[in-house]
C-alpha cells in the first residue's frame, strides 16, 4: 500500500512540463522569428508582447512563455540591448556573444530565462518562467525551446 501511496503522490507533483509530448513550430511571420513550443505544456495564450509574438502559459498559471521580436536598433549589440531591459540583480547564468544573449535566475520561487538571438533588422528572444522546484523536469524542455530559436 505505501508503494501505491508513493506512485500516487509521485504522479501529483510531476510538473505539466514532463508531458511534453506534442511539440509545433511557432512562427512570427513580420520577423520571420521561428522556436519550437511544446502544445501539450504551455496550453493558453497569455497576450501579446512588446513587438510581435505571444505569450503563452500552462494551465495552471505557473510556468508561461514569451516569443517576441522587437526591430533592432541600428547597430546595438547583444550586451547594450540586454543593459537597456535592466536584469535584476544576482543573474545566476549569463552568456553574452556577438549575436545572442542567454541569462537566467530566480526570483520569487520561479527561474526565468531568457534568450534573444540578433539578426541584422530583429531581435528574436524566448523568455520563460517556471517553478524553480520544477528545475529538473523543465530542462529539457527549456534545452530544446531556446536550441531552436531562429530568425529570419
Amino acid at each position: 500500500m505505501k508503494t501505491f501511496a508513493g506512485i500516487v503522490v509521485a504522479l501529483a507533483v510531476t510538473s505539466s512540463a514532463a508531458r511534453a509530448d506534442d511539440w509545433t513550430t511557432y512562427r512570427i511571420p513580420q520577423s520571420g522569428t521561428s522556436v519550437d513550443i511544446p502544445t501539450s505544456v504551455f496550453t493558453e495564450q497569455a497576450g501579446k508582447p512588446d513587438g510581435y509574438g505571444q505569450q503563452f502559459r500552462t494551465s495552471d498559471g505557473a510556468a508561461d512563455l514569451t516569443v517576441q521580436a522587437v526591430r533592432r536598433q541600428q547597430g546595438i549589440s547583444p550586451a547594450a540591448f540586454l543593459a537597456t531591459k535592466q536584469p535584476p540583480s544576482g543573474i545566476v547564468y549569463k552568456r553574452i556573444a556577438s549575436n545572442f544573449f542567454v541569462v537566467s535566475s530566480i526570483k520569487r520561487d520561479k527561474i526565468w530565462y531568457d534568450r534573444c538571438n540578433f539578426t541584422s533588422r530583429f531581435v528574436h528572444c524566448v523568455l520563460i518562467n517556471y517553478p524553480a522546484a520544477e528545475k529538473r523536469q523543465w530542462d529539457g524542455v527549456v534545452t530544446r525551446i531556446s536550441h531552436s530559436l531562429s530568425g529570419g
